[in-house]
């Protein structure tokens, strides 16, 4: 050991530091002992702050990496993150101090050692010798960098701070590819310093991170004991729920404490800096087979995840029943703590599967048709694995879930006969009974999956796997209308209008129109029959509106079947005389719109009754009509809106009835023949008075331009 020797002459020696420094070092050999590990500890972070001998403080930086009493039977994880918060905390201390003592006045004695920041960065980056680990020196560093340079700070000259950058960099990727003598705790600490240090390194640094050896590490971390823990703690409910099978979760039994505990480790607490140290190892690893395998465990471990859902008990408690089943004790406590842990799951999961469905779009390895339709096919199965947890209020409606999802339907869809394995691999089987909840979000997610995807199948596929099971969900014996269903799960209203969707897709491709034409009666009066209890009024004016735009021109149908479109207009004209004209509830679609295409009629935030909407849907059909058809039904469509009582409501359908005219939504044919009605046929009249739209293509003339011949 070395004498603590002040720089200024006039500083008193510090011998209480000399001694403490002695003390600590025998400590440091001793057997383990929790009750003195924090002592240890705090004694550390203060010689830290006040040696002034750098040579000490790289002395006890090296001891303090060997000691037995630390490193014999570490904390795991808890350990590293304070071996990271001491030397956090130390260099966010010593720079104050030398800010504090550069305004001291000549004798007095200094705030702390007097070692100025640089000085003592370096002095504790020389205590990083061989005697320890690489992975325990990724941890010092970190601290180190934090300290200096984190939330903003600048206590590093800029050649510093790169040397540091560089150096947390090398030792990440010299403890990462030595897997032997890391050991899995070397890697979580790597994994936990670079969550911390990651922010902090400037581009050039960062690309100089190994992600063939990173990559592996952060989804160990992510999915192993001190993450996810391979999805073992929803195992750990069921063998505390009591008596078996039944929704008696103790709040205080071992696996809700578990959970809790889970929650509280730092690499768990750490999942969104985790989540994208991940996305950059994806982006980064050189090897596509690493990535590829790193998409396996992602499956693997999804699924694994999904199967013990399934056999546990509470799995079986629907969202919509949750306040009755479950006791006040658990909604308040472990319950939502349960499916705030499985969100993190889906978060963590489905942001690294994102940058490996980005991949497959550049990387020439994985885009090949070989490697493309299985990477698709099996981030699909990861999120259909993951649709209990997506599929619950609105869980997967985040950018980097719809990306991942989105794109990999856009590749699987280039392969048709992956789209049909696909589809038969993950068909729900047939039921009569009201199936548990996890099982209506699988096929919640094979229905919206399958809506994407008609183009991509022969027509009998079409049939089996898109026809077959959404009309069965439709049929008056389906089990969503069953008595069963009641109250109804939360997923029902969701299941109908993927039903409509999905039947919807198939027949709007014109290479499926042999289903079509049989199915279209068939199809709109489950329509009618659904609407308003089980579809909303934007998703049936949608629904009505895409069928007979499917019975207009240029689609096959309305060659074989000409009187098709104006048989079903009738059909809701009829239905729309004797409709309720009470308002109907507000639904979300209207209460929260979302984006449209243009061809979709927009929501609304009126208040509509059920005669208003199919007036509405009849008018939104017009634009579809065949041109020596739509005189006739422009008037039909005005004494439909003016038999509405209310004014209110009255008021909407004549505006979307003008709206047709003067938007450009009619073709030219049709706004020639929506011209001749408003202005010869009584068009005009038959909307009565108010402000006159402008037709679509008029020229309009300025208040104050005037003729110039």
């Amino acid at each position: 050991m070395r004498r603590n020797h002040h720089q200024p002459t006039d500083r008193p020696t510090n011998m209480p530091a000399d001694r403490l420094l002695t003390t600590v070092l025998r400590a440091y050999q001793e057997a383990p002992n929790p009750f003195q590990a924090d002592k240890i500890l705090g004694t550390t972070y203060s010689l830290l702050t006040s040696l002034n001998n750098p040579l000490n403080l790289s002395l006890l930086t090296s001891h303090f990496l060997t000691a037995r009493s630390i490193w014999q039977q570490p904390d795991g994880p808890r350990t590293c993150l304070r071996i990271i918060s001491i030397f956090n905390t130390a260099a966010i201390h010593v720079r104050r101090n030398e800010l504090e003592d550069a305004n001291l006045p000549r004798g007095q004695p200094p705030a702390g050692s007097g070692v100025a920041a640089e000085n003592w960065a370096r002095a504790v980056a020389k205590g990083l010798d061989d005697r320890s680990s690489r992975w325990q020196h990724t941890l010092v560093l970190a601290g180190i960098l934090m300290g200096m340079e984190g939330e903003e700070r600048r206590y590093l000259s800029w050649g510093l701070r790169s040397t540091l950058e560089r150096a947390v960099v090398t030792a990440a990727n010299l403890a990462l590819e030595d897997n032997s003598q890391t050991g899995a705790l070397g890697r979580s600490a790597v994994v936990l310093a670079l969550t911390y240090a990651f922010p902090l390194l400037s581009d050039s640094n960062k690309a100089l991170l190994n992600g063939n050896a990173l990559l592996p590490a952060v989804v160990e971390a992510m999915l192993g004991e001190e993450g996810f823990q391979h999805g073992e703690f929803v195992r750990a409910i069921e063998l505390d729920i009591t008596p078996a099978g039944s929704a008696g979760w103790p709040v205080d039994s071992p696996s809700a404490k578990r959970i809790q505990e889970l929650e509280s480790r730092p690499l768990a607490q750490n999942m969104g800096p985790l989540s994208l140290l991940g996305v950059f190892a994806v982006q980064h690893a050189r090897d596509s087979n690493i990535v590829l395998r790193i998409q396996d465990g992602l499956l693997s471990f999804t699924s694994s995840l999904l199967d013990r859902w399934e056999h546990c008990a509470l799995s079986l408690i629907d969202l919509s029943v949750e306040s009755a089943k479950l006791s006040p004790e658990l909604l308040q406590g472990p319950w939502p703590m349960l499916w705030q842990l499985l969100k993190k799951v889906l978060f963590s999961v489905v942001a690294v599967l994102q940058p490996i469905v980005g991949r497959c779009l550049l990387d020439p390895r994985l885009r090949n048709d070989h490697v493309a339709p299985t990477l698709a096919t099996k981030t699909l199965h990861a999120l259909r694995n993951l649709s209990f947890i997506s599929s619950r209020q609105g869980g997967s409606s985040f950018q980097v879930y719809t990306f991942t999802y989105l794109t990999s339907l856009d590749i699987l869809t280039r392969y048709p006969d992956a789209c049909v394995r696909f589809l038969q691999e993950t068909l729900p089987p047939p039921t009569s009974t009201v199936p548990p909840p996890a099982h209506q979000a699988l096929s919640l997610f094979y229905l919206n999956t399958a809506e994407h995807l008609p183009l991509s199948l022969p027509t009998p596929s079409a049939e089996a796997l898109i026809i077959t099971p959404a009309t069965a969900n439709l049929s008056l014996t389906s089990w969503l209308t069953s008595p069963a269903n009641t109250p109804p799960s939360s997923l029902t209203l969701e299941l109908f209008e993927s039903s409509h969707a999905a039947l919807l897709s198939v027949f709007s491709c014109p290479q499926h129109s042999l289903l079509t034409a049989p199915l279209v009666p068939f199809y709109i009066d489950t329509l009618l029959s659904s609407f308003p209890t089980r579809i909303s009024p934007r998703q049936f004016r949608l629904a009505f509106r895409t069928v007979m735009q499917v019975a207009s021109p240029p689609y096959p149908v309305s060659v074989t079947h000409p009187e098709l479109s104006e048989t079903l207009l009738e059909m809701l004209r009829l239905r729309a005389e004797g409709a309720s004209t009470a308002p109907l509830p507000p639904t979300p679609d209207a209460l929260s719109p979302i984006p449209t295409a243009a061809d979709q009629p927009a929501p609304t935030n009126e208040l509509l009754s059920e005669q208003t909407a199919l007036v509405l849907a009849l008018v939104d059909a017009l634009p579809y009509l065949p041109t020596h058809l739509l005189d006739e039904w422009l008037s039909r469509a005005a004494e439909a809106s003016a038999a509405i009582a209310d004014p209110r409501l009255r008021d909407v359908a004549r505006h979307r009835l003008w709206e047709v005219l003067a938007s450009g939504e009619l073709d030219v044919d049709r706004a020639v023949a929506g011209v001749a009605w408003w202005g010869t046929r009584g068009g005009r009249d038959m909307l009565g008075t108010g402000s006159e739209p402008m037709m679509s293509g008029a020229l309009v003339q300025s208040e104050k331009e005037s003729s110039r011949l």
